[in-house]
């Protein structure tokens, strides 16, 4: 599967950096997050629950960075392994850019996979997750980084469990 989307922030490229590179935003912006640590340079280790269709699974990988110019592009590769529900790997490039009336444009790029159960449910309905999935996380995203009141950050600790729909 194959999604591309560009999305223009009310903030500038070194306020968007810095929270692509915060493990404590990350968390709090991916969906069904349970948990989130490590670093930039050594990596993230992540946890995540989901429900796909009738499949519910936690997720436990790792993800890494590489090709990594600052202030403007990394590639972002992981796999998650949900035991019987099967395994999600891919990989996102992003890329910053000014936006031309102010603020920044944030480009991304991704590939992924699915395996197992997961695979069996059927490209339309993975598909349409994974869109929802990304729509969600660069919502939280955006208003972590422009300040608004749903920024999932001012909310408290940011540890307040999985989205639910």
């Amino acid at each position: 599967m194959e999604m591309h989307a560009t999305r223009t922030l009310n903030a500038d490229r070194e306020t968007v950096w810095a929270a692509l590179n915060d493990a404590r935003v990350l968390e709090a912006c991916i969906p069904g997050c349970q948990e989130l640590h490590g670093s930039p340079e050594e990596g993230f280790h992540a946890e995540v629950k989901q429900k796909v269709g009738p499949v519910k699974a936690t997720f436990k990988g790792d993800v890494t960075l590489s090709d990594v110019k600052p202030l403007e592009s990394y590639v972002i590769s992981g796999e998650g392994k949900g035991g019987v529900a099967g395994f999600a790997k891919g990989s996102a490039q992003v890329i910053l850019s000014d936006a031309e009336g102010g603020g920044t444009d944030l480009h991304y790029d991704v590939d992924a996979k699915v395996g197992g159960k997961l695979a069996q449910l059927g490209s339309r309905l993975i598909d349409s997750f994974a869109k929802k999935m990304a729509d969600q996380f660069f919502e939280r995203f955006q208003a972590h980084v422009e300040g608004t009141e749903d920024d999932p950050l001012a909310q408290g600790d940011g540890d307040d469990g999985p989205a639910t729909s």
